[in-house]
């Protein structure tokens, strides 16, 4: 059973684990420190399974209407069970308590043509995202992000 944690601070030692376990979305090292950094001292969910950590989701609040997936990571052993889907639920239903209407996530564009991207795109789009911008170079010329969104 999957049970997600309400959302806390200082979680960065539980969540290396899973961030190292998927090197071919997160295997740039400055990046994923700087990801280890937000967890500790921003509000993150944790998926638990059996007592272990086995994925998260961090929130940026821009605005009190809107917020945005800032990272979400499930740990490779533990893909398409269901823990991605929970994680957003859960980060759903807390914004939308505090009065959050709309909710964002920044990808890989389809210009790029990695195929972990894909799925990752197709996750999104399962949970009820839909793409609304792309920016070229927001990350490099050769990263295209893609904005998608959902209204809470």
């Amino acid at each position: 059973m999957i049970t997600v944690l309400p959302p806390r601070t200082g979680v960065a030692s539980l969540c290396e684990p899973i961030l190292r376990s998927v090197p071919e979305w997160f295997g740039i090292e400055d990046a994923n420190q700087h990801y280890l950094d937000y967890v500790n001292q921003n509000p993150t969910f944790l998926a638990m399974k059996d007592n272990t950590p086995v994925g998260f989701l961090a929130i940026e609040q821009h605005f009190p209407q809107s917020a945005e997936i800032y990272v979400m990571i499930v740990h490779r052993d533990y893909h398409r069970q269901g823990i991605g889907r929970a994680l957003i639920d859960a980060a759903e239903k807390h914004l939308k308590s505090n009065g959050t209407r709309f909710l964002q996530v920044k990808t890989l564009s389809d210009k790029h043509p990695d195929e972990g991207y894909k799925l990752t795109r197709a996750f999104y789009i399962g949970v009820g995202f839909m793409p609304l911008e792309e920016f070229p170079t927001l990350w490099g010329e050769h990263n295209p992000a893609l904005q998608m969104v959902k209204a809470l």
